[in-house]
């Protein structure tokens, strides 16, 4: 358990995740998260267990570019430990998105896991709207794969740059 304090007050919450890529879901709870907190970090993983589409540059700068008018919306990537780095921030709070049973049991786990190495970081959980329960970045990569359209899925500027990489990749 680690001896690291943690602000309390702080109304500012870590929204992480791979973003691989970014969906409409994703959007969906930052958006709503934004009338909970006065602040989201939206913090990008560094996996390096898992074969990213787009780099962790590419990412951060979609999400950069697409959550720009948003003035209390900080994008960023971290290393190691979501606990650490919420540590590391000050941060409190963890802002999670659920889409189904699956995903709270997945989340829930990983919830009570992060209480016993820092007993005062909370998680939020957030449903997303139906509309967009049934989005998931795999789903969209696999579409893209083949030539489909993701509209109403993800936003128009990652669809173009996705659609950019698999012509790319197709090249080689």
């Amino acid at each position: 358990m680690s001896t690291k304090k943690i602000k309390t007050g702080n109304r500012t919450a870590i929204c992480a995740g791979s973003f691989d890529p970014p969906t409409l879901g994703h959007f969906n709870i930052i958006e709503r998260g934004l009338k909970i907190f006065d602040k989201l970090i939206v913090a990008v993983a560094i996996n390096t267990s898992k074969n990213s589409l787009l780099s962790v540059k590419e990412r951060v700068q979609l999400l950069t570019n697409l959550l720009k008018t948003k003035k209390n919306v900080e994008v960023v990537s971290f290393d190691g430990l979501l606990v650490d780095y919420a540590c590391k921030r000050g941060v409190s709070a963890l802002l999670r998105g659920i889409r189904n049973m699956s995903d709270y049991e997945y989340e829930s786990q990983m919830a009570m896991v992060n209480k016993v190495l820092h007993p005062k970081l909370e998680t939020v959980f957030m449903m997303t709207e139906g509309k967009y329960s049934h989005l998931s970045s795999t789903f969209i990569r696999e579409i893209l794969t083949f030539g489909g359209s993701c509209k109403g899925m993800i936003d128009p500027m990652v669809e173009e740059k996705l659609k950019r990489c698999f012509q790319t990749a197709s090249k080689k």
